[in-house]
């Protein structure tokens, strides 16, 4: 499935508008504002909350846990000594955890869980400011991988709007 993801530029804390191809709104991330660490409710378009995301303030390097209806789901954290590129991990439970990898800066990567990829953010075709697109591979959780990529682009691009 392929979504096109917008930072609000003009919003009180860290909002993102989620569009499918054909462009019509289907999920909304909003940030609270004047909170301690980034808190955000990833919603569908009815205002039912599909997850929650939580920035960890006490830990080495920036980390995020995402919750989906009150369980933890995952922690999204950036490996702090990796040599010549950046990752993230997904860590899900069970095995097989997810791995994002790429041109975080510049919103081109992908996460891919073995040798798999299964999915990939690029801002490759939008020439506005902070608008990109997210093409997640069938079967996958696109939930957990939009999720995933609003963490990325806060830890990434947390003073961008300044």
């Amino acid at each position: 499935m392929r979504y096109i993801m917008k930072q609000k530029l003009f919003a009180w804390g860290d909002d993102f508008a989620i569009q499918d191809a054909a462009g019509r709104d289907v999920f909304l991330v909003d940030g609270r504002a004047f909170s301690l660490g980034a808190k955000l409710s990833f919603q569908d378009m009815n205002g039912d909350e599909l997850a929650y995301i939580e920035q960890k303030l006490l830990s080495w390097g920036p980390t995020y846990e995402v919750y989906r209806e009150g369980r933890l789901a995952a922690v999204i954290k950036k490996a702090l000594f990796t040599f010549f590129k950046c990752e993230f991990t997904i860590d899900v439970p069970g095995p097989n955890d997810p791995v994002a990898e790429g041109d975080f800066m510049h919103h081109e990567y992908t996460f891919r869980r073995g040798r798999d990829v299964i999915a990939a953010v690029s801002k490759r075709w939008f020439t506005w400011a902070d608008t990109y697109g997210v093409d997640i591979a069938p079967d996958e959780d696109d939930i957990l991988l939009l999720a995933s990529t609003v963490v990325i682009d806060m830890a990434c691009h947390s003073g961008d709007k300044d």
